[in-house]
């Protein structure tokens, strides 16, 4: 499959028709269609939810709207309006690792992955966040520790994909490869002044979903 989407996961209009207040199932869609983000302003990264974190949001996405709104409206994971496009202006906003899996996120950005969409190598993985860490493909409790994502990247840890399976992340290289990396973060969705949905780390990284290639890409020939 290409790196390019669907104008219907792209489209602010399209989107907002299609999937209303659904927001898990337009997540669930966007990892189906291997959906690129145009990151920090040009590069692409493919969007991947952990299995965990992917029937999560199935769950919830499955529920009818009468059903959603009778028994479990505020699962619906959050996408915030356009002022608040910083993580530290959401309510409640602490700097800490906790994650709900509707206000927030536990993802990493991982880099040097042949087979990632988008042609960079780049994946934005997305996993499932509680307490018993549940998620074979979730934050170690050493990402949980160390953790401080409202820092600059340069003086932040970042792991191997050694790293990864000795804190628990088995099958890691095969999932991603063996010379991957990368970095744990916090992530939130907000829109902008158009109602695109913005995908953005708690250091103010941030992307949206892209139809796949931009100049770079193009004139570097990347798919």
């Amino acid at each position: 499959m290409s790196s390019s989407s669907p104008s219907s996961l792209i489209n602010p209009a399209e989107v907002q028709s299609t999937y209303g207040t659904n927001i898990a199932k337009y997540l669930i869609d966007l990892h189906d269609a291997e959906t690129t983000f145009d990151f920090c302003g040009g590069m692409m990264f493919q969007l991947i939810l952990s299995n965990q974190l992917y029937q999560h949001l199935k769950q919830i996405a499955d529920i009818t709207p009468a059903d959603d709104l009778k028994n479990s409206g505020t699962n619906q994971p959050i996408i915030y309006d356009m002022d608040k496009i910083r993580m530290h202006h959401i309510p409640d906003y602490t700097k800490s690792s906790t994650a709900d899996n509707i206000r927030i996120f536990h993802g990493r950005e991982l880099r040097n992955i042949p087979h990632a969409k988008g042609g960079f190598g780049f994946v934005l993985h997305l996993s499932y966040a509680d307490e018993g860490g549940s998620d074979p493909e979730g934050w170690s409790k050493e990402e949980i520790q160390t953790y401080d994502g409202w820092k600059h990247d340069a003086g932040r840890q970042w792991r191997t994909a050694g790293d990864y399976e000795r804190e628990g992340f088995v099958g890691f290289k095969d999932k991603f490869h063996p010379k991957a990396f990368g970095l744990n973060h916090r992530f939130y969705l907000h829109y902008d002044r158009d109602g695109k949905m913005w995908l953005s780390a708690e250091d103010g990284c941030e992307g949206t979903p892209s139809l796949g290639g931009n100049f770079i890409n193009r004139f570097f020939g990347r798919s």
